[in-house]
């Protein structure tokens, strides 16, 4: 395995950022949490930022889903948050 992380340059310790929120369900007041991975899961806009939108439901006491959007700038920096099904924990 250490010979195959040499030949493609693989590292075993993680440079990713991730953006970590908490939101609470409208429906059972459950606090669910979510991340978003900064280099993978952001979408370009047509104004030079960026977004996600994440998709999240509880651990099985309903199954309420919250859709999350965030906007980021174009330095990765949050500049608007927008929940449906719950409300941000702050």
């Amino acid at each position: 395995m250490g010979f195959l992380k040499n030949l493609f340059g693989g590292s075993s310790t993680s440079s990713a950022e991730f953006f970590t929120f908490a939101v609470r369900c409208d429906r059972c007041s459950e606090t669910i949490t979510g991340k978003v991975n900064l280099n993978n899961d952001l979408s370009l806009t047509h104004e030079g930022g960026y977004f996600a939108r994440k998709v999240l439901m509880g651990g099985g006491r309903c199954f309420q889903q919250v859709e999350v959007t965030l906007n980021f700038d174009g330095s990765k920096q949050l500049v608007r948050k927008h929940v449906n099904g719950g409300r941000f924990i702050e």
